[in-house]
């Protein structure tokens, strides 16, 4: 349903509400029945109300009043409603002289102001709901951009991933081709089921832990054909952690980061370790490699990796995911991610 469309279902609806409301208590209030006079002049006020606050829209939509401030925007509106009360108060009189409804009450400072005040009062309510309504509006939209401007960038940082680690793979199957051709084969088959799962995944922001387990299984299958018994793998992987899903290659990335900055400078290699645990509906995601850092930067280039996922994690977690990355010990870089179940 369109704006303008809601507006006159609220606007027609509301002051036929309205109508109603006092057609039903006047007879209570006054305990005297309702004459044809009193009866069209209990009607003609809410149109007057109806007519009044449509025009006062027109005028908030044509001096912009929605985009200022609320300092601004506060007394303007108080004087406004007070502005237009007196004139429902007068249209009230006039139409009571013409319907011969006479009331020396009417002209009495203690039922001039007594309406008045509750008319602007009326008005006020009016102005709330409608400023309130288009505050949540702008609210919504502004978050919507927010979100499509986070998605954008999203799939910028994942567009980044596959091309580089294709070429880090591609890299390591070259150098089998001469020597191991037999391992080179075996590798071009781990890379394509990689490169499968990848692109199943490509258009999600996140995907099942145990696709992206297998990711990692299937990388380091791969990298294990490259360094043979320089590289050893470990997983300790918790069984709440299927209830969770991650983003993309983030395991992967990480893991590679750990070889490449970690493990490949080593004569002797290193281990690899995935250990996994669930608490407070959190996931805790520890990757323990060989290797040291210093001064919170690697040992040789600075891992594309990190700051990918330091980007992404944030971009959909916000401040409820945590990323940490730390030497444990003189020959061991923890590298630790905790986020929260997504549902």
């Amino acid at each position: 349903m369109n704006k303008q469309k809601l507006y006159w279902i609220f606007q027609i609806g509301g002051w036929s509400s309205y109508a109603i409301l006092t057609i039903i208590a006047a007879p209570i209030i006054t305990e005297n029945q309702l004459d044809t006079p009193t009866l069209v002049l209990l009607i003609s006020e809410p149109i007057f109300f109806f007519l009044i606050t449509h025009a006062y829209r027109g005028t908030i939509i044509r001096r912009e009043w929605l985009s200022k401030g609320m300092r601004w925007l506060i007394p303007r509106v108080i004087v406004s409603t007070i502005v237009m009360g007196f004139g429902i108060y007068l249209l009230r009189i006039g139409t009571g002289y013409l319907l011969g409804i006479f009331s020396a009450e009417l002209y009495q400072l203690t039922t001039f102001l007594g309406l008045t005040t509750t008319n602007a009062f009326v008005l006020f309510l009016w102005s709330l709901f409608y400023f309130i309504y288009h505050y949540f509006e702008r609210f919504n939209i502004s978050l919507k951009y927010e979100a499509a401007l986070n998605e954008i960038e999203l799939n910028h940082l994942k567009s980044q991933l596959n091309p580089h680690f294709i070429f880090n793979a591609l890299n390591s199957i070259r150098a089998l081709v001469d020597d191991e051709p037999r391992k080179a084969k075996n590798a071009i088959t781990q890379l394509s089921h990689i490169l499968r799962n990848s692109l199943v995944t490509d258009r999600k922001r996140l995907t099942s832990f145990d696709s992206e387990l297998k990711t990692v299984k299937d990388y380091l299958s791969l990298e294990t054909i490259r360094y043979e018994e320089r590289l050893a793998t470990t997983f300790e992987i918790h069984p709440g952690s299927t209830k969770f899903t991650v983003p993309p290659l983030m395991l992967q990335t990480l893991v590679e980061n750990g070889i490449k900055h970690g493990i490949s400078h080593l004569k002797k290699g290193g281990f690899i370790n995935l250990r996994t645990d669930v608490a407070d509906s959190r996931l805790i995601i520890q990757i323990r490699n060989s290797g040291h850092y210093r001064n919170g930067e690697s040992v040789g280039p600075t891992g594309f990796g990190l700051k990918n996922t330091k980007q992404r994690l944030s971009l959909i977690y916000g401040d409820e995911a945590k990323f940490k990355i730390k030497n444990e010990n003189p020959e061991t870089v923890l590298t630790e991610v905790i986020i929260p179940l997504k549902i």
